[in-house]
C-alpha cells in the first residue's frame, strides 16, 4: 500500500479493492494522532490520553492546549486562560491595606499582589513576620524569596524588603509553617515602637518549582 504526505498515511490502490474497510481503518487509525483531540478538562484529558503517543495535542473546553512530550502523560502546556486571582489567608492580627492581597498561578511561575497591615495600625516589624498565608496550590517545591516595597517610616533601610515564601521541605520550626508570607528587612529591629513598617506591599512573583 502506498503512502502520503509528511504523516505518510496509508492509501489504497487500485488493487485493494476487496479490502477497503480495512485499509480504511488503518488509515483512520494513522491519521487520529495527528487530530486535535477534544477533552473537558485536565482530568478528562489523562483519563483518556494517559497512554496516547507522545506528540498528542488535546484541547480543552477553555482552550487550554496540551501537546505530550512523554509516554509517561507526561504533557507541555501551550496555552492556557489566566486563573482568577485568589485570596491569601492572612494572620491573625493583619488586614487588607489599599489593595486585596491576592495570588494566581501562570505558567508555573505565582504572582502576589496586595498590601498588608496591622489592624491595630501599629508599625510591622519587619523582622521575620508573617503577613498571610498562600493557598497550598502555590507552595512553592523550594522556599522561594523576593524583594518587595513598602512603606519607608523614617528608615530606608526597613523600607528595603525581602519577601520569603515557605516550601513543603522547609523547617518545620520556620515562622508560620509552609505556605507561609514572611517579610524581613535590612534593619527591622524595631526600637521604642518607632521602626518598623505601616504596610507592606507583597507584590512579587515566583517559581513553582
Amino acid at each position: 500500500m502506498a503512502t502520503i504526505g509528511y504523516a505518510e498515511l496509508p492509501i489504497p490502490g487500485g488493487g485493494d479493492g476487496p479490502t477497503v474497510p480495512g485499509h480504511l481503518a488503518e488509515l483512520a487509525e494513522a491519521i487520529d494522532p495527528h487530530l486535535w483531540q477534544h477533552v473537558t478538562d485536565l482530568a478528562d484529558r489523562n483519563t483518556r490520553f494517559s497512554a496516547a503517543p507522545v506528540w498528542t495535542v488535546a484541547v480543552a473546553a477553555n482552550g487550554t492546549t496540551w501537546v505530550k512530550t512523554s509516554t509517561d502523560n507526561v504533557w507541555a502546556t501551550l496555552w492556557e486562560p489566566l486563573q482568577d486571582w485568589q485570596s491569601l489567608t492572612l494572620a491573625t492580627g493583619y488586614e487588607a491595606g489599599q489593595t486585596l492581597p491576592e495570588g494566581r498561578i501562570h505558567n508555573g511561575q505565582v504572582h502576589l499582589r496586595g498590601t498588608i497591615q496591622r489592624i491595630d495600625g501599629q508599625l510591622i516589624s519587619a523582622n521575620g513576620t508573617k503577613l498571610a498565608t498562600v493557598p497550598t496550590a502555590m507552595i512553592p517545591d523550594q522556599i522561594a524569596r523576593y524583594a518587595a516595597p513598602s512603606s519607608m517610616t523614617g528608615d530606608a533601610m526597613v523600607g528595603a524588603c525581602r519577601m520569603e515564601v515557605y516550601s513543603p521541605d522547609q523547617d518545620a520550626n520556620a515562622i508560620g509553617g509552609r505556605g507561609s508570607v514572611v517579610v524581613w528587612s535590612q534593619d527591622g529591629e524595631q526600637d521604642a515602637g518607632t521602626a518598623g513598617l505601616a504596610w507592606v506591599d507583597i507584590s512579587g512573583n515566583y517559581w513553582l518549582d
